[in-house]
C-alpha cells in the first residue's frame, strides 16, 4: 500500500483525507476503456455509481439508513482510478478520515474498495457485450454465477458450510446480541456466514462467528457480504465483511443468496426481511422445488416470539397453512438453532452428492422468471400488483415480495425516496383480508422501530394501503 500527498481537511464538519492508494488483492490491471468509463460522470459512464459505492465502503460501520446522508457529510468526496506502468492506483479526494490509520488506508477497506471496482467494471462490460441473456431465466442465473465466480466467491474445494443470515438493520440491542449468540454457536461448529453486509442482524452473526472461529483456531474464515448499488449507500458494509460482492440489482442479490447458501436463518427485521422471506418461500413453493432440501429457520430472543407469530399468520393467510412446512420457528435457543442448521446442511450435502450438484452453487433450485425480473419501484408498477387470492401461490408470493421491495425503496433507496417526495406514497391494493393483515404487520414494524433506525425524525410511511382505508 502506498499513500502519497496525504492531507486532512474538514468537509461539512467531518475530517477527510486525500491520498493515492495501491489496490490490495483481486484487481491487477484494467483496460484503458474501463479506466475511462470509471471517470465518466455522464449517463453512460460509471463514475456516479463508483463514487456512491466507494463512499459506502469508506464509511464502513457508519449507522445510518438515509442514502443521502453520506454525500451530505462528504460532499467534496471523489475517487479516480488511474493507469500506471505497473497496474492501477486509486486516487481519493476528501475521503472519510475514518478509513485511514496513521496516514494509511485500513487494509480491509482497501480490499472492499477493490471489490467495488471489480464488480462495477465486470458487470458493465458483460452486459454491454451481451454476455448475459437477461431475457431468459437460465441466462439470468448464468449472470449471477459469473459475477460470483469473477468475485472468487465460489470455492469448489469446500464442504457445505455457508449459512446466510437475514434480518433487519434496525433492531433492538437484545435482538442484536441474540443474533451474535447464534453466530457464535454456528462458528463453533465450523460454519461461515453470509449476510447483506450492513449493520444490525447482518453484523451480529458475523461478529459472533468471528469470535468462535478464533476460539476454534479456524483460519481462512469467510464473512461474505452481498449488496447492490441501490441499497449499499444506506447499509454500508460492516467492519467484519472480508468478501464483498456488488450485484447489479436486488433480484440478482437475492438469487445470489439462495444459490450460494446452504441454509438460511432469519432474524427479526422489517420490510426488507419480509421481502427476503417471501422471495425464498415463493421459490420453495414452486412444484419443481418440492423435494429439494433447504433449511430455513426463523429465530430471535424470547421477546421476539410475537414478531414471528405475526409473520407466521401473514404467511399462512396469504400462501396457505402448508407454507409452514418450509420453515421452523425457534425462539430463544441459539444452540438449538445452530444444531438444527448443522443437521439441515448435512441433508443438503447428502442431496447434492446424490444428485451430483455442486456444493458451491445451487444449480438444482428452480427460480421462476417473475422472481428474477427487476422490479422498478414506481407508482405505476406498484399499482399494477395483484395481491389477491386464487392465484398460484408462488405467483402471489412474487407480487407480495414486490410490494415489500417498493416499501424498501421508498424507505432507504435514493431513487425511491425521491419518487415518494415527488409523487406521494405508493398505493398498494388487494383483497381486503390481505390488506388488513399487511396493514397490521406494517403498523407493528413502525411501532417497533423496524422501518428506520431510531434517533431521527418520526417515520413517515412511504406507502398507503387502499383497502385499509375502507
Amino acid at each position: 500500500m502506498n499513500q502519497l500527498n496525504i492531507a486532512t481537511a474538514p468537509a461539512a464538519g467531518y475530517a477527510t483525507v486525500s491520498a493515492q492508494v495501491s489496490p490490495t488483492g483481486g484487481l491487477d490491471v484494467l483496460s484503458r476503456n474501463e479506466v475511462a468509463r470509471l471517470s465518466d460522470a455522464s449517463g453512460t459512464g460509471l463514475h456516479v455509481l463508483l463514487r456512491r459505492c466507494a463512499l459506502a465502503v469508506l464509511t464502513s460501520g457508519t449507522i445510518s439508513d438515509d442514502p443521502r446522508t453520506m454525500f451530505e457529510r462528504y460532499p467534496a468526496f471523489d475517487i479516480q482510478v488511474r493507469q500506471q506502468d505497473r497496474g492501477i492506483r486509486i486516487e481519493l479526494q476528501h475521503a472519510p478520515a475514518q478509513a485511514f490509520v496513521d496516514g494509511k488506508i485500513i487494509r480491509g477497506i482497501n480490499e472492499l474498495l477493490v471489490a467495488v471496482i471489480r464488480d462495477i467494471v465486470y458487470v458493465a462490460a458483460q452486459i454491454e457485450q451481451g454476455g448475459f441473456d437477461l431475457a431468459d431465466p437460465v441466462g439470468i442465473t448464468h449472470a449471477v454465477f459469473e459475477i460470483l465466480r469473477n468475485a472468487r466467491v465460489l470455492q469448489a474445494q469446500k464442504d457445505p458450510n455457508l449459512v446466510v443470515c437475514w434480518g433487519g438493520h434496525s433492531i433492538s440491542r437484545e435482538e442484536y446480541e441474540y443474533s451474535k449468540a447464534v453466530g457464535y454457536q454456528l462458528g463453533l461448529r465450523g460454519m461461515d456466514i453470509c449476510t447483506g453486509c450492513g449493520p444490525g442482524a447482518m453484523k451480529g452473526p458475523m461478529k459472533g462467528a468471528n469470535i468462535a472461529h478464533a476460539k476454534q483456531r479456524h483460519t481462512r474464515n469467510r464473512y461474505i457480504g452481498i449488496s447492490e448499488p441501490g441499497i449499499i449507500a444506506a447499509e454500508s458494509p460492516n467492519p467484519i465483511v472480508n468478501e464483498l460482492v456488488i450485484m447489479p440489482d436486488i433480484e440478482k442479490r437475492l438469487e445470489a443468496f439462495v444459490r450460494v447458501g446452504h441454509g438460511i436463518i432469519v432474524f427479526p427485521g422489517g420490510v426488507g426481511t419480509a421481502e427476503e422471506i417471501l422471495y425464498l418461500l415463493g421459490i420453495l413453493l414452486h412444484p419443481d422445488n418440492r423435494s429439494l432440501p433447504f433449511p430455513l429457520i426463523f429465530t430471535g430472543p424470547a421477546h421476539s416470539a410475537g414478531y414471528f407469530e405475526q409473520i407466521d399468520r401473514f404467511l399462512r393467510l396469504t400462501l396457505g397453512d402448508s407454507v409452514a412446512e418450509h420453515y421452523r420457528i425457534i425462539v430463544g435457543q441459539p444452540v438449538e438453532v445452530a444444531l438444527e442448521m448443522v443437521r439441515g446442511v448435512e441433508r443438503v450435502r447428502a442431496y447434492r452428492r446424490a444428485t451430483e450438484d455442486a456444493f458451491f452453487f445451487n444449480w438444482g433450485l428452480r427460480i421462476p422468471f417473475e422472481f428474477q425480473q427487476p422490479f422498478p419501484a414506481t407508482h405505476e408498477a406498484v399499482a399494477g400488483l395483484s395481491l389477491r387470492h386464487g392465484r398460484p401461490r408462488h405467483e402471489l408470493a412474487a407480487d407480495l415480495r414486490r410490494a415489500f421491495s417498493a416499501i424498501v425503496a421508498g424507505n432507504v433507496k435514493e431513487a425511491g425516496v425521491k419518487a415518494i417526495e415527488a409523487h406521494g406514497p405508493f398505493v398498494i391494493d388487494g383483497d381486503a383480508d390481505i390488506m388488513a393483515a399487511l396493514d397490521a404487520m406494517l403498523k407493528a414494524f413502525v411501532a417497533d422501530d423496524r422501518m428506520k433506525i431510531p434517533g431521527g425524525t418520526a417515520y413517515e410511511p412511504c406507502y398507503r394501503l387502499a383497502q385499509a382505508e375502507i
